[in-house]
Order: structure tokens, then C-alpha cells, then sequence
């Protein structure tokens, strides 16, 4: 009778969510997506709270929809939420004209795009208790360098000047003075 739904594209452990027809162009908006790209769901939502974009509170509501869309409908833990994916496309294009001399007009293009927000869930392990580093044993019958002289070879070039020195007066002149 109907149509078959359509198999789901993510993996069991995301969600996400769209926003479509945002007026404002792509490359601006792509300038806040980058700043919640890979962060935490929590973190995301406080750096777009306190952004002095525009379009933050538009691309903070379309995550606040990922996060709903990932409690309510996949039963995903909300703590454990990272950003994914934020990516931005194009969408429509109004196109208008601003009336010019001599009876010309020039065109407006007022772009308008998409966002779509992709979140994740993924659990903390545990970390390892930390153990002491080793340093990596030298083989055997690695030379040491000598005690005076460096490593470090010198670079390759001129040879340094002689430094030159104020000729003194003879000796000898100084005494028949």
C-alpha cells in the first residue's frame, strides 16, 4: 500500500539531525560548525550559547535536536555524546536586482544553506594505570661520544673570519718616549 521505509544510512550508535533553508551563506555558517566539529555534545552546546554569531542559536537548536533524536528515538546515553560530523551544503538561491543608473539593474544573490549535525556516542574507557617509561637500551658497541667534542656536526660554508687586531706601537717606541 505504501512505500518501504528507507534503510538507515548510520550505525547504531548515532543520530542526527538536519537544518534546512537557514539564511545565511554557506561559508559562514561552515565557520560555525568548525568550531563544534569533534567536541563534545555538552561542550558544543555552551561554545554555541556564548557565540556572538547569528546563526549560533540556529546550528545549537539543530544540535539540541541530534541530542533529542539520539536519547528519544535510538536510546543513546546524552554524557557520552560527541559531535561527528557538522558538515554544510548549499541550498536554494533568492535572486533579486539593485536599480542602478541609466536605467540598468545589478544582481542580488541571497544564499541560503544546510547544516546537517551528526552525533556519536562513545564510551570512555577506563584508562590503564600509568607505568614508569623505559628508556630503550643502547646496543652494544654503540660508541659514546667524546667528552669534548659535540655531535652535532657544524654547517658547511665559509670559515670563519680572522679577527682583526689594532696594530700596537713597537715596544721599543714606547720606551724611547
Amino acid at each position: 500500500m505504501g512505500k518501504e521505509s528507507r534503510a538507515r544510512v548510520l550505525k547504531d550508535h548515532q543520530a542526527q539531525a538536519v537544518g534546512r533553508s537557514i539564511r545565511i551563506s554557506p561559508r559562514k555558517l561552515n565557520l560555525v560548525a568548525q568550531t563544534i566539529r569533534g567536541k563534545k555534545a555538552e561542550a558544543a552546546l555552551y561554545e554555541l550559547t556564548f557565540s556572538p554569531k547569528r546563526v549560533a542559536k540556529l546550528v545549537k537548536k539543530v544540535l539540541q535536536s541530534a541530542i533529542a533524536n539520539a536519547e528519544n528515538n535510538h536510546d543513546l546515553d546524552v554524557d557520552d555524546l560527541v559531535v561527528t560530523e557538522a558538515s554544510v551544503g548549499k541550498n536554494i538561491v533568492m535572486k533579486r536586482f539593485h536599480a542602478r543608473a541609466r536605467g540598468r539593474g545589478a544582481g542580488i544573490q541571497k544564499p541560503f544553506s544546510q547544516i546537517t549535525i551528526v552525533v556519536e556516542e562513545v564510551r570512555e574507557k577506563e584508562a590503564p594505570e600509568k607505568t614508569e617509561e623505559k628508556k630503550p637500551a643502547k646496543a652494544k658497541g654503540a660508541k659514546k661520544p667524546a667528552a669534548g667534542k659535540s655531535s652535532a656536526k657544524k654547517p658547511a660554508g665559509k670559515k670563519p673570519a680572522a679577527k682583526k687586531s689594532r696594530k700596537a706601537a713597537p715596544a721599543s717606541a714606547k720606551e724611547k718616549a
